[in-house]
């Protein structure tokens, strides 16, 4: 599905609805039956099954944190980043796999990136771990695209009119990272450190990366 390009951890977001039981629960299934034939084709055992659950389950946002920051302080990554993604994520010893395509999209003075997967929960979970409860809500994947400002808001980040608001969404093709803007006041700062300012919310967008801590 093409990204829809309209003018349209954080705190708890009230307005955004528990997981529904629709396209999710349809694709849930789905993912059961496929697993089921491929184990009794021998092609899965029940213990690859469970491990390929446990790495998935482990993963954190601290992969894609690693990546945002290496971006804010090096030039050359940071193309390479919007060039070819996945070879960046190589170059930090992540390794991606090859299910899908992956596109980093940057977040700058001019326009404001979300990310939404409209069918269920399409998500680029090897970077930033398990998606929220939240990113799975019927009432996300609809008023995302239909409202992209409201959400936004009910999630505490108020984008003015003169920042263009582009919809992204997610597929069983192709995933997206959002590249927050660098904070202010980070001058000098290690890798290490910015990274502890990047946030899985801010990767999807719908939050900015933390400000830093006054001294």
């Amino acid at each position: 599905m093409a990204d829809h390009d309209h003018d349209h951890d954080q705190p708890q977001h009230e307005g955004m609805a528990p997981p529904d039981d629709g396209g999710a629960a349809y694709y849930e299934k789905r993912a059961a039956a496929i697993e089921k034939l491929l184990i009794e084709k021998g092609v899965l055992t029940p213990e690859d099954v469970r491990q390929q659950i446990e790495r998935m389950d482990s993963t954190t946002p601290e992969g894609g944190a690693r990546v945002v920051a290496r971006a804010w302080v090096d030039p050359e990554y940071e193309a390479l980043l919007f060039r070819d993604a996945r070879a960046a994520l190589a170059q930090l010893g992540i390794d991606y796999g090859d299910m899908n395509v992956l596109v980093a999209v940057a977040n700058t003075p001019e326009v404001h990136n979300i990310v939404v997967c409209t069918l269920c929960s399409c998500y680029p979970r090897p970077l930033l771990g398990l998606p929220p409860d939240w990113y799975k809500s019927l009432e996300y994947r609809s008023r995302t695209v239909a409202d992209p400002r409201g959400v936004l808001k009910e999630f505490g980040l108020e984008i003015g009119q003169d920042v263009e608001v582009r919809v992204h969404d997610s597929s069983a093709d192709i995933r997206y990272l959002v590249v927050p803007q660098r904070p202010g006041g980070t001058e000098g700062w290690s890798e290490d450190q910015l990274a502890e300012l990047v946030t899985r919310d801010s990767m999807i967008g719908v939050a900015r990366a933390l400000e830093p801590v006054a001294s």
